[in-house]
């Protein structure tokens, strides 16, 4: 069965065929009565009924009910009735793919309204995109998911950790592994070019890779080679992330966009001017953001220079036993440290691989425990493991200045040990709608669910109409809010009544239903 623009949905494939009848036809199984829609567009909201007829969207308007009486239906009065949202940006793929069918019901998004999530962001996606979707379909999971190729997956499997470029047939392998990944159904293609090994690819490179996505329908999805001063520098990374789209064919996706560092606070203007530019020119630019001040990281990714990672954590292990490249290294970590803006600024939220360090504690606390200047400290970490960081480098002018662009979707970026992963829907809303009044409900909907549907060419979702998807999620406007904090990471957000997945209740009356009706949304490439 394929949906417009040539969307599978692989659960049903195997049962429905293109002969089944329409929508308009289908007896109606649910009605949501009395709320105020926003439907994705960025339209007003407006009082309207949604009838659904099993996982689709019958009617919207009003409703009929003599016509629908035996469908159940739900008063919406005073809530607030939307698409669910959609997460261009998130690691929630371990839990989706995992045995563990808690991790598999991906509360921590449903609970902010979240029904579909990208994952593979950052150049870690897998290119086995029909076994991810496979697995999904038969071990079942609560939202509905999407899959970008990664570039780090793709280039490590070919050459490894090397700092080196890609030999002609090596190119070509890679060429096909990406291939391989569009024909099996990735939306796209995304990179991380700040981290070990992908840094050590050159433009043109990914310019091949991003081409191949692009043939095949696909976007660009980057987390840029500098979002401070680290190489190339901020400017210098949003002009090759153009220039990769211009080259390659792609539409581009910025992956939470910031200016990150004291050394390019208030450099949103200039980068705001620079793609406002390009989108007058044609080419077709976008970016995601989440609402807080504090990125994630490692300190491996924060502090150690890029060069010393030739090899991973083992090449960076075997140089710190050289008194002299350690030396180097140490000088290289202390202006890391300056660069976010301090040991202070650095609460490590987690400990990774057999590091001993304790959570909860900012590098500079950890330090003056252990009687060691802080680069000590982390070198010391690394020397066993590396510690995942929250790290509080955001201006909130630069946040504000991002907010507002027409071309900026919500994403979370959600990770472990940062509450992102269960709170930037709610905070988005809470802090650019009713505290900073930055943006209105229409905008705060339409840059959460249609627009982010658009940008990855879901062309059945995060739209409220007949014939779409019935994801929605109803919320109680005073009460959508996070809880979860930098020191308890791990709460739920409030507020979300309902939560439908393919017509199915996630989260009914405020609580979890314990079913698991998510899809994996695969791209139909014409392969």
């Amino acid at each position: 069965m394929r949906w417009a623009a040539g969307f599978a949905l692989l659960a049903l494939m195997a049962c429905q065929s293109t002969g089944a009848s329409s929508v308009a036809e289908e007896q109606a199984t649910l009605i949501i009565r009395n709320g105020t829609l926003y439907d994705g567009t960025g339209s007003p909201g407006r009082l309207a009924d949604i009838v659904i007829a099993g996982d689709r969207i019958l009617h919207v308007g009003k409703a009929a009910a003599a016509k629908h009486a035996n469908a159940r239906a739900i008063d919406a009065s005073g809530l607030i009735v939307a698409p669910g949202f959609i997460d261009p940006h998130t690691h929630a793929g371990s839990d989706l793919n995992s045995a563990n069918i808690e991790r598999r019901r991906n509360l921590p998004f449903a609970y902010q309204g979240v029904t579909t999530v990208l994952v593979g962001n950052d150049g870690h996606g897998r290119t086995d995109i029909r076994e991810l979707a496979n697995r999904a379909r038969a071990q079942k999971i609560g939202t509905n998911v999407a899959y970008l190729a990664g570039f780090g997956h793709v280039r490590k499997s070919v050459i490894g950790d090397a700092d080196r470029a890609p030999s002609a047939s090596e190119m070509e392998q890679m060429k096909a592994m990406i291939s391989r990944a569009m024909c099996e159904g990735a939306v796209g293609l995304s990179t991380g070019l700040y981290y070990t090994p992908q840094n050590f690819a050159k433009t043109g490179e990914v310019v091949e890779l991003a081409k191949v996505a692009a043939r095949h329908g696909g976007y660009y999805d980057t987390h840029m080679r500098d979002e401070s001063t680290y190489n190339i520098g901020l400017s210098g990374a949003v002009e090759e992330t153009l220039e990769i789209g211009r080259q390659s064919g792609a539409a581009v996706h910025i992956a939470h966009i910031k200016a990150l560092g004291p050394a390019v606070w208030g450099h949103s203007a200039k980068i705001i001017s620079r793609i406002e530019a390009a989108r007058a020119d044609g080419q077709k630019v976008t970016a995601d953001q989440y609402p807080w001040a504090a990125s994630g990281t490692r300190i491996s990714n924060a502090l150690v220079p890029r060069w010393a990672l030739d090899g991973g954590l083992a090449g960076l292990r075997e140089r710190l036993a050289d008194p002299i490249k350690r030396s180097e290294i140490r000088e290289g970590m202390l202006a890391g440290l300056k660069r976010r803006g301090g040991a202070a600024k650095l609460l490590v939220t987690g400990k990774l691989g057999k590091a001993q360090v304790e959570t909860g504690l900012t590098l500079a606390e950890i330090a003056e425990r252990s009687g060691q200047e802080p680069v000590d400290a982390a070198i010391r970490i690394l020397e066993t493991g590396d510690a995942r960081l929250a790290s509080f480098n955001m201006d909130p002018a630069d946040i504000h200045a991002f907010a507002v662009q027409d071309w900026v979707v919500t994403g979370s970026d959600g990770s472990t040990g940062h509450p992102r992963k269960y709170g930037s829907f709610p905070k988005a809303y809470r802090d650019f709608v009713r505290e900073e009044k930055l943006i209105t409900m229409a905008r705060f909907v339409r840059r959460s669910s249609g627009q982010v549907a658009d940008i990855a060419g879901l062309a059945d979702r995060g739209y409220v109409k007949a014939g779409m998807a019935a994801d929605i999620v109803i919320f109680d406007p005073d009460k959508f809010a996070p809880n979860a904090t930098y020191q308890q990471p791990k709460k739920w957000s409030s507020g979300v009544r309902y939560l439908l997945v393919n017509g199915s209740l996630l989260i009914e009356r405020g609580e979890h239903t314990g079913a698991l009706p998510g899809r994996s949304l695969l791209k139909d490439s014409a392969c």
